[in-house]
């Protein structure tokens, strides 16, 4: 893994300076962006809306961190959820077997708190239903109420590992809140990743019907955060060998 780690980083490297390729990856998640590629995957049967890239992404980020818990502001159809619970099922499986254990699933106590103003019906019922859902809780409110907040802090307090992830309403306002109140619970070495961060350098009519853009989204909250919180640091070397990313600079690793 060490020789394959250094090729990647090698790799990347070099794809950060062809301008031709990053041309193209600009252009092709401008186009995509409009068509709706992100809505076209589903995770264990739920719909995820995400790019494949970041999905494989956050595969690897959990597999290295090993969180006890994943703290995901945004629920929509569930999707992110039941991945993010399968990986810590995988995780407990893996642990168990490296131990020659025999794994009770019951016995487990890593979870997955997601947050949502509205947690519609139908999708609730889905959640409900699935066979992950033993590993997921969830709190419906805003994600900036300060009394959510604080159930959120309560809920996380026994919990040694937490990684954090934000894509819920993406204006700078309400993401900058999300970090104040959220980055603090990621665990030093642990990942806050910061969603939709493309919206940046998307076109200002991109989105019409949102109330997000150019300077007014997840990517112009994080940066005005880490003006002063040098314990986080963005790991570039997870953008640079995705290319395609909606968490372009997104991907927040805790230092300190």
């Amino acid at each position: 893994m060490s020789d394959f780690r250094s090729e990647i980083t090698d790799r990347s490297a070099k794809m950060r300076d062809n301008e031709p390729l990053q041309r193209a990856a600009m252009d092709f998640l401008r186009a995509s962006a409009e068509a709706q590629y992100s809505y076209n995957f589903h995770w264990l049967g739920r719909p995820i809306i995400q790019y494949p890239q970041d999905i494989v992404a956050m595969q690897e980020l959990i597999w290295e961190v090993r969180p006890d818990l994943v703290i995901e502001a945004g629920i929509a159809h569930g999707g992110s959820l039941i991945f993010s619970a399968s990986m810590l099922a995988l995780l407990d499986m893996c642990e168990a077997i490296e131990a020659g254990e025999t794994l009770d699933p019951r016995q487990s106590r890593r979870k997955v708190l997601g947050i949502d103003i509205d947690i519609r019906a139908h999708n609730r019922t889905a959640i409900d239903a699935h066979p992950m859902r033993s590993r997921i809780e969830m709190i419906e409110g805003s994600s900036i109420d300060p009394d959510i907040i604080d159930r959120v802090r309560d809920f996380a307090a026994g919990y040694g590992r937490v990684m954090i992830c934000l894509d819920s309403n993406h204006t700078h306002d309400h993401v900058l809140a999300e970090l104040e109140a959220y980055a603090p619970l990621t665990s030093v070495g642990s990942y806050c990743v910061v969603f939709d961060t493309l919206i940046e350098d998307m076109g200002e009519d991109a989105y019409p019907d949102r109330p997000w853009g150019p300077g007014n989204n997840p990517k112009s909250a994080l940066r005005e955060y880490l003006k002063t919180h040098p314990e986080f640091e963005i790991d570039r070397s997870v953008s640079d060998r995705l290319l395609i990313s909606v968490a372009d600079d997104g991907y927040l690793r805790r230092l300190r």
